[in-house]
């Protein structure tokens, strides 16, 4: 299942048709016992970054999906950082002025744990020595947590713990 997701976000499948020279990244999703739950393949594509993860045994239901500020996957993950936000916004994709980089919208999970989506994320880049680049020098991570994000509290949306993490690597 493809669940094509949008709302700051916005899904732009052709633009990353034919990019075989595009910069990309990958991350591989662990959860806090190191089992491997998801990886993402992250393309450059004109609108931004294009992310396309795949995950399995996951809980059934909403889950946020966040950019994290740095590098590192320790569970319970704390060591990721807060959310992606190089412009110093307020957390939220309903944020009046502008929302981190690292929102994104939230997972559905359907009962069997897998989950497959592709999403654009407008706020970030692949191309080094950018603000908003995902390679900056302490790196930048993955987060899946428990419950979904509501897209308005600062500076977290009420998100809850972090199940999977994965850093992003070129």
């Amino acid at each position: 299942m493809i669940a094509r997701l949008s709302c700051a976000v916005v899904l732009t499948l052709a633009l990353a048709a034919g990019a075989a020279s595009a910069q990309t990244a990958k991350a591989v999703l662990k959860n806090a016992d190191g089992a491997t739950v998801g990886s993402a393949e992250l393309t450059q594509v004109s609108d931004g970054v294009l992310i396309h993860l795949t995950a399995k045994g996951l809980p059934a239901g909403e889950h946020a999906f966040h950019v994290h500020a740095v590098g590192k996957c320790e569970p319970p993950f704390t060591t990721a950082g807060g959310h992606f936000n190089p412009d110093s916004h307020k957390h939220g994709m309903m944020a009046a002025d502008g929302h981190h980089a690292g929102d994104m919208p939230n997972l559905i999970v359907p009962a069997s744990g897998e989950v497959a989506i592709e999403v654009v994320n407008t706020a970030v880049t692949l191309a080094k020595d950018k603000p908003n680049s995902l390679f900056k020098p302490d790196g930048t991570a993955l987060i899946i947590h428990a419950g979904a994000d509501d897209y308005k509290s600062d500076p977290a949306g009420n998100a809850g713990a972090r199940i999977a993490c994965g850093v992003i690597e070129p």
